[in-house]
């Protein structure tokens, strides 16, 4: 059962009033190995969204990774710290993603391009499992 973060406790929730540092756990596609980095989260909406900049030539790993295998953790690192297991959801549609990049260039990336992070920048939506 997935829910979304409403039911995470109260230091928690404080955790994700905003976007911070993170990292994520992912699954090796091809070794099934941990593979972990570090990365930026989005609070748009009261949603999870992890995205980067953009690159024409080659797919970040850790999304070709969560393509093969949405599970992933969620380490908060700044104040409240937890490993929090989670899902990913790629976001594929165009115009979510629109919106989704229009909120983070106008709230943290000023100087990104729109039409250039709507095509090449990976993005993600994460769902926390309800045992978080």
């Amino acid at each position: 059962m997935i829910v979304v973060m409403t039911t995470i406790s109260d230091p928690m929730q404080r955790a994700f009033a905003r976007g911070d540092l993170i990292d994520i756990t992912t699954t090796g596609r091809h070794s099934g190995q941990a593979r972990r980095i570090e990365i930026v989260y989005h609070v748009i909406d009261g949603r999870i969204y992890i995205s980067g900049t953009p690159r024409a030539d080659r797919k970040r790993a850790w999304l070709v990774n969560l393509e093969r295998n949405p599970r992933m953790t969620f380490h908060i690192k700044r104040g409240s710290q937890a490993d929090v297991p989670a899902t990913a959801r790629i976001v594929e549609d165009p115009e979510e993603r629109r919106t989704v990049m229009r909120h983070i260039i106008d709230t943290a990336w000023h100087n990104q391009d729109l039409e250039a992070m709507v095509a090449y920048s990976p993005l993600i939506e994460v769902t926390f499992d309800a045992a978080a």
